[in-house]
């Protein structure tokens, strides 16, 4: 079975813009706080999600899709860090969407692979466990996500939800489930499901939504973790600060 992960990082992540730690970039691109190459104690947020993947027995190349302009510097960043990885590293050009730079990606596989997974570059606190078990989930599934039960009451609201809404039910969490990621899919089920997408001119949130869209395909859900966060807005810096050092001293 041979794994490759995909990690979307073309992103400006514009939510981070008011944030203040230090970006290692070239000095063109100074004053942009890209989320996925903020520092976290020292290293990228993005070198911190990559190390989890090398550390994990069951994954075989990774590719990153960034911008154009970042390719050469963020595989000279990444190189040092994937030296130990049974694979290969590829550092590709991404799109002006995480469907576009995942599509990028997906031209880029070896024929030979079986799975993709796909995972939001700045979820740096993916557990090696999480990962071996939807993994294993889509090897006899072929179609599997990470997701967790919500614990908050969820409220389907009309007008706009910045402000203003108006409560119109309160849905069941029963049937709920909060997705994450990795996702991972049987390489050609992904694949169909991109073709469909782009003739369709659809646009997902994700890859499930996708894949969703696809006769006779069934997505599994494998319970994830609340440490599983996507880095997105700053004040979510000092979460991941406490999670590494809680990790650090285990």
């Amino acid at each position: 079975m041979k794994l490759a992960v995909i990690l979307p990082a073309a992103g400006l992540g514009t939510r981070m813009q008011k944030a203040t730690a230090v970006v290692p970039h070239p000095p063109e691109n100074t004053g942009t706080s890209r989320k996925q190459f903020m520092l976290l104690e020292g290293a990228p947020i993005l070198v911190h999600t990559v190390r989890k993947f090398v550390a994990s027995p069951v994954v075989h190349d990774i590719v990153v899709a960034v911008r154009q302009d970042d390719i050469d510097w963020v595989y000279q960043m990444l190189e040092p860090e994937t030296r130990s990885l049974y694979g290969a590293l590829k550092v590709v050009a991404g799109g002006n969407s995480r469907q576009e730079s995942v599509e990028n990606a997906l031209k880029s596989l070896d024929p030979d692979t079986d799975l993709v997974a796909v995972h939001d570059a700045v979820r740096p606190f993916i557990e090696l466990d999480t990962i071996r078990r939807v993994v294993e989930e889509a090897q006899v599934t072929g179609a599997a996500i990470v997701g967790i039960v919500p614990v908050d009451t969820v409220k389907q609201v009309s007008g706009a939800q910045a402000g203003g809404a108006k409560v119109r039910s309160t849905i069941s969490r029963e049937r709920l489930v909060l997705a994450q990621t990795p996702q991972v899919f049987r390489t050609e089920v992904l694949r169909r499901a991109y073709e469909a997408a782009s003739a369709d001119n659809f646009i997902g949130t994700d890859e499930s939504s996708l894949v969703e869209r696809l006769d006779q395909v069934e997505i599994s859900v494998v319970l994830g973790s609340e440490r599983n966060i996507k880095i997105t807005r700053p004040g979510d810096m000092d979460l991941a600060r406490l999670f590494l050092d809680h990790e650090a001293k285990r």
